[in-house]
């Protein structure tokens, strides 16, 4: 696969650039595997974010009915075209736009080697929209942040809205060595499928955010360093509020608060504001 994206990229007058995620896949058991664990048949309506030249795209248009492919760089974009044109491929709808800027397609499977700068927003951007499973590919810190549980040193905002927003798991790591050119970091490509009916409060998302900013600190002092976050509440009001909570849970560390706690003391804080 090496030698073949080479080719083609020096054919169009490529250059990528690391700066915008532009690192191509060029391991084809990796490519097999991504392809193997999205279950694909001709029933399924897929979108791809970060299509490049179609490393991805043309096994996806294979073995789905149909691919939406998102791919910013218009030169690029053109490669692909090309390519799908020679190889018949017509169930293939390209799109030259920026994925975390438009309105998604309507589709049942997400799969995708996500440009790594735009993970966390386009992340939640595919979490806002309807789909039954999700196959992608993140760098390997993202990807274990996605997953981690309380008390690991992984755990995040991120993870908490991972866990009240879809079942995920980590399906496999991917080497630097599989791409080119070849990135700093190592990946892993992530499978997710929502859970039904979430409906997660904003003023929740703004608690976590707030706690989260130190998320080695007691709750308490989480709470007030970045009370600015929490909607119009000023920092003494949210002190009394504070003071009225369970005092257990507010001197606990915020990194080993479960989902489920974080969610009860948001909803506290709510109900006194």
């Amino acid at each position: 696969m090496l030698s073949e994206t080479l080719k083609i990229l020096k054919q169009n007058g490529i250059k990528l650039d690391k700066r915008k995620g532009q690192n191509y896949l060029v391991n084809r058991d990796i490519l097999s595997k991504i392809i193997q664990n999205s279950e694909l048949s001709k029933n399924d309506r897929v979108l791809e974010i970060g299509a490049g030249i179609g490393t991805l795209t043309i096994p996806l248009a294979k073995n789905a009915g149909k691919v939406y492919a998102v791919e910013q760089d218009g030169k690029a974009a053109n490669v692909l075209k090309k390519r799908l044109e020679k190889l018949e491929l017509d169930n293939v709808e390209v799109i030259v736009e920026d994925a975390t800027k438009m309105d998604l397609p309507s589709v049942n499977k997400v799969i995708s080697n996500l440009p790594y700068q735009i993970s966390s927003p386009i992340t939640f951007k595919i979490l806002e929209n309807p789909f039954e499973m999700a196959v992608l590919m993140y760098q390997k810190e993202f990807a274990q942040r996605m997953v981690a549980s309380p008390g690991d040193r992984n755990y995040s905002r991120l993870s908490v809205m991972m866990y009240l927003y879809s079942e995920a798991e980590i399906l496999f790591q991917v080497s630097e060595n599989d791409f080119f050119p070849k990135p700093k970091v190592a990946s892993a490509v992530i499978k997710m499928q929502p859970k039904i009916d979430v409906d997660i409060d904003p003023f929740f998302v703004d608690v976590t955010r707030a706690m989260f900013q130190h998320k080695k600190k007691k709750i308490r002092n989480a709470l007030i360093d970045s009370y600015h976050e929490i909607g119009d509440v000023e920092k003494s009001d949210l002190k009394t509020i504070i003071s009225q909570l369970d005092q257990t849970k507010m001197n606990e560390r915020v990194f080993k608060m479960s989902p489920e706690d974080l969610l009860k003391i948001s909803g506290d804080i709510k109900k006194l504001v």
